[in-house]
């Protein structure tokens, strides 16, 4: 009989992205091993390209929502699934409920919050060991004292070709024969985002090369992906706000290149097979790397960085501004 694991997920995109590693890891382990996650709503379009996943369940609750009952009868609506295990990814005390009230016998996670009990298989965690989110992740699949896989299985999400055509289609758009994406938002906050004015100078430069460029986002940066449209030309588009997340995964899978702040759409990309130039602020390559061996890195590591900081403390945002897009341009196109 297969073992069966249920992994309780994160809220943000980019860690369910790398939440992938830790799946791939336990298929390395257990080829038959059957996979659920549950998770926020808006996740499962994200999660049925998970070739390792056999279900996404949505965790039905706002972000940070206590909701005891409503955890109560959602474990209990889980018991007749009999999953030998749970991962809880989060280290908040209401992430664990589910697990416990779904009687899953053997429930893994970090110790946080006083969950004693609800998690029975407590781990401690050794940031040193595993520095990075995706090892702290994946370290929850294997046994304590066990060595993770060297090299670390990167995510890599399905691409529906399908879909991507229809999604051209609908937007109008043709397959160039240059591309670049940009994801120039971070709903973390400024201190993450390289600066508008630096997107549109790259975007001219790569538009007077003959590169198209494609401003991938949500709606909330809409109006960003406005100002670079409006400030280039014909050769940029602002997808901003126009696409799903599934939608935003297969249209990126046909870019050369992508320029992307430390955000989700960073491991979106990754995980879609495009070559991601990332951009680091106020965070660190060393903390949340992109997971692809088609990468470059542009971090200045300055006295004050990385603080892990929403907005500059100081207000002068240096550790982006002095990245300049002659330096991304070049990162893009090295010499030689």
């Amino acid at each position: 009989m297969s073992h069966s694991v249920l992994i309780v997920g994160p809220s943000w995109i980019g860690d369910m992205v790398m939440a992938q590693s830790l799946c791939r890891t336990l298929r390395q382990r257990d080829p038959d091993v059957v996979i659920d996650i549950l998770a926020p709503g808006w996740s499962l379009p994200v999660i049925a390209r998970m070739n390792e996943i056999r279900a996404g369940i949505e965790l039905p609750f706002t972000h940070g929502e206590f909701n005891w009952p409503g955890r109560h009868r959602l474990g209990k609506s889980l018991r007749d699934r009999a999953y030998d295990q749970a991962i809880v990814l989060p280290r908040s005390f209401k992430s664990s409920l589910v697990p416990f009230h779904a009687g899953i016998p053997l429930r893994t996670g970090y110790r946080g919050e006083m969950r004693f009990g609800l998690v029975n298989d407590m781990r401690e965690l050794n940031k040193t060991r595993h520095p990075t989110t995706v090892a702290r992740f994946a370290a929850l699949g294997v046994a304590e004292a066990e060595a993770l896989p060297d090299p670390l299985p990167q995510p890599r999400l399905r691409i529906d070709i399908e879909n991507l055509q229809a999604v051209l289609d609908r937007l109008e758009l043709s397959r160039p024969p240059k591309l670049l994406g940009m994801m120039p938002g971070a709903e973390y906050g400024p201190a993450k985002q390289w600066p508008v004015e630096s997107f549109v100078q790259l975007a001219k430069l790569l538009n007077e090369q003959g590169v198209a460029v494609w401003v991938f986002g949500s709606d909330k940066d809409r109006v960003l992906g406005d100002r670079i449209a409006a400030a280039t030309g014909a050769d940029t588009v602002n997808l901003c706000g126009r696409t799903t997340l599934t939608d935003a995964i297969d249209l990126i899978s046909l870019a050369d290149n992508v320029v992307s702040n430390d955000s989700g759409l960073m491991h979106i990309s990754a995980a879609a097979g495009a070559r991601v130039i990332a951009i680091y602020g106020s965070s660190s390559p060393n903390f949340t790397p992109p997971l692809t061996d088609r990468s470059e890195t542009l971090w200045l590591g300055i006295e004050c960085s990385p603080c892990f900081e929403r907005t500059c403390r100081f207000g002068h945002y240096r550790c982006l501004r002095d990245i300049t897009a002659q330096t991304v341009h070049e990162t893009i196109f090295p010499a030689g």
